[in-house]
């Protein structure tokens, strides 16, 4: 077993959300993922780029480039889950001592 101490802590979830939202793809990059958030961008210029040749032309700038805000929200949703679990899966390593830090709660739930 590892112990918890020698494994540094994950980034803050909050903190990759806040930087997903402000740049795209930082987030990711936050994560030790620049590859995963490059692809996010690729796919977020196309679809923008799609919508915007395929929208009408007194379409709102959001409705314009509806498909790259698409993707752009579902880059901030993956960051910040890839984000919860590491943290999650962080916290609740098994300790050297045999505690899992639950108290006494049953192993069988």
């Amino acid at each position: 077993m590892t112990d918890r101490t020698d494994m540094p802590a994950p980034a803050n979830p909050y903190l990759v959300l806040g930087a997903a939202i402000v740049l795209p793809a930082s987030g990711h990059v936050m994560l030790g993922l620049p590859v995963r958030g490059l692809q996010f961008l690729f796919f977020m210029v196309i679809l923008g780029w799609i919508t915007t040749k395929l929208a009408p032309a007194d379409a709102s700038f959001i409705g314009r480039h509806a498909g790259a805000f698409l993707i752009y929200a579902f880059s901030i949703l993956d960051a910040y889950k890839i984000a919860r679990v590491r943290h999650a899966v962080w916290v609740h390593k098994e300790r050297p001592d045999g505690d899992s830090g639950q108290g006494d709660a049953p192993s069988n739930i």
